[in-house]
């Protein structure tokens, strides 16, 4: 029950942040008069993880494979299908508002599909972000803070983190000037936290510390992963005054600690790295906790426990009887 609730904040996440990504992205491509659009294309397929599309790297082809796809689990379909899907199995620790919500997203997808086929893409990451939020609200204002809800939390500040390094890799195929990075800090809904304060207009270093290093900001890498590393240590009963055996933990530690030390410069500096770090660390926590495979991979084995147990004791009241016949 906690490892689908778990999955059920990645995967709400994992739509929302593809939406942003493909937002700032196609927005470069169409709007940068000097970017080779091929280049960024297949830049963009190597950060989300996925192969070039067959139709080659065309905005078109690569928007069909990460927002309008049902296979696999990047695109934007298949992670608002794997999202109620890990719901339904958990209907009892959740509220039947954010049930309804999650089933209602998931059959409005093709319809919001075929709109933004023929309006255009911002249609369907506009829905997706605005449907996102009311998942995460409804989660935040109709569920008890236990351990289901920390779970849940734990996953959703963990693919944020992957998600936003991810699109602090896609902004750097842009030009640099003000206008993309505040394409970019619009995408992440952290254009006018910004402005309050900088007070000055976007540029690439100020957009890069906020977006990385914020406290305040929830949508920055430092914050969601302080938030994770604060959702892990109450979901795993952790007391605070004594050091964390927890493997998982420790290393959500290590990662919040090196990031919240390390000087912005330096991140700046190196950031392909410093994000790769954070996605890597990200990555084996959540390993940790679950293993590799998902939820789904394993209901055939949890299914298979009742009918196991039911045999044994049918055979052990099968034994009673004949001892109490003889």
């Amino acid at each position: 029950m906690a490892e689908s609730l778990f999955w059920v904040g990645r995967y709400t996440e994992r739509a929302d942040d593809t939406a942003r990504i493909l937002d700032v992205t196609l927005h470069n491509v169409l709007e940068g008069s000097n970017l080779d659009a091929s280049v960024v294309l297949a830049e963009l397929c190597h950060t989300m993880g996925i192969d070039v599309p067959p139709e080659g790297l065309s905005p078109a082809a690569v928007t069909e494979a990460l927002a309008y796809s049902d296979d696999g689990s990047s695109s934007i379909v298949a992670s608002v299908r794997s999202a109620r899907e890990a719901a339904r199995g958990v209907r009892q620790a959740i509220s039947a508002e954010l049930w309804e919500c999650l089933n209602a997203t998931h059959y409005e997808m093709p319809s919001a599909v075929t709109k933004a086929a023929s309006m255009g893409p911002h249609s369907l990451f506009r829905y997706t972000k605005e449907r996102a939020a009311l998942t995460a609200g409804l989660a935040d204002s109709t569920m008890s803070r236990d351990e289901g809800w920390h779970f849940l939390v734990l996953g959703r500040n963990l693919e944020r983190v992957d998600m936003t390094a991810r699109l602090l890799l896609a902004s750097h195929h842009g030009t640099g000037g003000q206008q993309d990075w505040a394409t970019t800090l619009r995408c992440c809904s952290a254009h006018e936290a910004y402005l309050k304060t900088y007070q000055s207009p976007p540029s690439a270093r100020p957009a890069l510390e906020f977006l990385l290093t914020s406290r305040s900001f929830p949508r920055s890498i430092y914050f969601a992963l302080s938030s994770a590393e604060q959702a892990a240590s109450a979901a795993l009963n952790h007391n605070s005054r004594h050091p964390s055996q927890n493997p998982a933990l420790r290393l959500l530690g290590g990662a919040r600690a090196w990031l919240e030390f390390s000087e912005t410069d330096a991140l700046v500096a190196s950031l392909p790295n410093a994000l790769g770090r954070l996605q890597q660390a990200c990555a084996e926590a959540s390993d940790l906790l679950w293993g590799a495979s998902t939820p789904q991979e394993r209901c055939s084995s949890w299914a298979s426990e009742p009918i196991a147990l039911s045999r044994v004791t049918h055979l052990v009241s099968r034994e009673r009887q004949a001892a109490e016949t003889s």
